[in-house]
């Protein structure tokens, strides 16, 4: 993938697990609007967070575009949704449902940091289940469907 826009959850539950930096190795450009990189700055941010937000030397911050927010849509996610339209994205991360179904409507692809993890498990950057693992100590809320699924498809595989 080439362009990939992504919200502030993606990118805050791969840091708190250690893998941020699978995301250059599986796609060539990264961009979060700027409300993004101040979410992931915010005071009560976890203090990792906080410190990758200061220094993401392979990130592209673009500036947020207007948005009128609707219905369970936070400022972040809208303005992902609003520059990953904008510049064509060909990816859009994302873990809300609601910005999800949102980003969808719009036609855009999106995946979330399970679906991101997979693919990088995939191309054997990292262990799927062990990063699972630790996704579980943090606050993630993981759709239980979704998750044995994909832990059943990598075990099928052979591939970690």
């Amino acid at each position: 993938m080439r362009l990939v826009i992504a919200d502030t959850g993606p990118i805050h539950y791969l840091i708190l697990i250690g893998h941020i930096d699978i995301l250059p190795r599986l796609f060539e450009r990264v961009v979060l609007p700027s409300i993004v990189l101040f979410e992931l700055s915010h005071e009560l941010a976890p203090a990792s967070v906080k410190r990758w937000a200061a220094t993401p030397a392979w990130l592209e911050v673009a500036e947020s575009p207007a948005v009128t927010l609707s219905a369970g849509i936070h400022k972040g996610e809208a303005a992902a949704i609003a520059l990953a339209c904008r510049l064509y994205a060909d990816l859009l991360l994302m873990d809300d449902r609601r910005g999800v179904n949102a980003a969808e409507r719009q036609g855009l692809n999106v995946t979330g940091t399970l679906g991101v993890l997979d693919s990088a498990a995939g191309h054997g950057l990292l262990d799927f289940a062990q990063a699972v693992s630790a996704l579980k100590l943090t606050t993630f809320r993981m759709p239980l469907a979704l998750l044995d699924e994909l832990l059943k498809k990598r075990e099928g595989s052979g591939e970690p």
